[in-house]
């Protein structure tokens, strides 16, 4: 028996830049896929951390995810997310390939948000504003650039130093960057931290501002506050997911200072037109789903056949 194809993160990034995962996405919500219909994920606790199970299927595919989070890794040079893609026939479950988890996961929860900002954020948003300098912190400049003009990178993490290369790394592809204590006047704003309690105070981020949170999937962690909550459209990928894992959201119904009826809309809805900009800011939430590994890696896959 011949052994799976594998795609590696070099690979992977060849098949997918992040525009066109960007757009597999879009495209996949738009022919149909509803991300309520993704089964919840079984996180089982563990000495290490935690691993995640992520099943899911669409279309012609079918997929898993095992995923390991390890909040130890980053001190041992490793990254804190681990895992590795199983992708399969979906009429028959034959397994076609396997994938770098740790890179599809870098590639497409950017990517989710820099679809959310496509069509939440202000047409002209040029300044950004990064909480964190890890791999998602750097997917998501990159990500953004892809749906906004964005020229200008603040960026805030509690290591001066990694803030500082950071910043560096920023300039070196172009962009106006600098450190800084909080977003400030951004257009858009990433946070992409393991924070368990609010970066910011909500009450100092602009009407004209959206914000993206994907540093949780945990129901008592969150990096934004009760009030730009309460302030804000807020969308998620998908509501069962969000009332079941993202903290910055079950933690203010559980305060009272939201309801359910005030979501705005999910990433399906946003995406064709459902969800109605309130006056305030912007919000997304996302806890990483298993049918956005899915989409990607099937895109993956397809492109790899084709160039083989």
């Amino acid at each position: 028996m011949s052994a799976l194809p594998h795609l590696d993160a070099e690979t992977l990034r060849a098949l997918v830049p992040m525009a066109r995962a960007v757009q597999v996405l879009e495209d996949a919500l738009r022919g149909g896929l509803d991300p309520e219909d993704t089964p919840p994920r079984p996180i089982l606790e563990v000495p290490a951390g935690q691993l995640l199970l992520m099943p899911a299927t669409w279309g012609r595919y079918a997929g898993i995810k095992i995923a390991g989070v390890a909040p130890g890794n980053p001190a041992r040079g490793l990254p804190r997310i681990q895992g590795t893609y199983l992708l399969m026939d979906g009429p028959t479950l034959a397994p076609l390939a396997t994938l770098d988890g740790v890179a599809l996961t870098a590639l497409r929860t950017p990517a989710v948000s820099a679809l959310a900002v496509r069509h939440l954020a202000e047409p002209d948003a040029e300044t950004m504003a990064v909480f964190g300098t890890g791999p998602q912190a750097w997917g998501h400049v990159e990500a953004f650039r892809e749906v906004r003009p964005v020229r200008h990178v603040r960026v805030i993490a509690r290591d001066r130093e990694r803030a500082e290369a950071f910043a560096a790394r920023c300039a070196a592809e172009g962009l106006k960057a600098e450190t800084a204590e909080g977003p400030g006047r951004a257009a858009l704003v990433a946070c992409c931290t393991t924070a368990r309690n609010p970066l910011f105070n909500g009450s100092l981020i602009g009407d004209d501002t959206t914000v993206v949170a994907v540093g949780s999937h945990e129901p008592d962690a969150r990096e934004v506050d009760d009030v730009l909550v309460a302030r804000a459209t807020v969308v998620v990928e998908a509501r069962g997911a969000a009332l079941a894992e993202a903290g910055d959201l079950i933690i203010a119904l559980r305060n009272g200072t939201i309801t359910t009826g005030q979501l705005a809309g999910n990433l399906r809805e946003l995406v064709t037109g459902g969800v109605p900009r309130g006056p305030g800011p912007r919000l997304f939430k996302s806890v990483g789903m298993a049918w956005e590994d899915l989409v990607v890696a099937t895109a993956a896959y397809e492109a790899w056949t084709t160039v083989r």
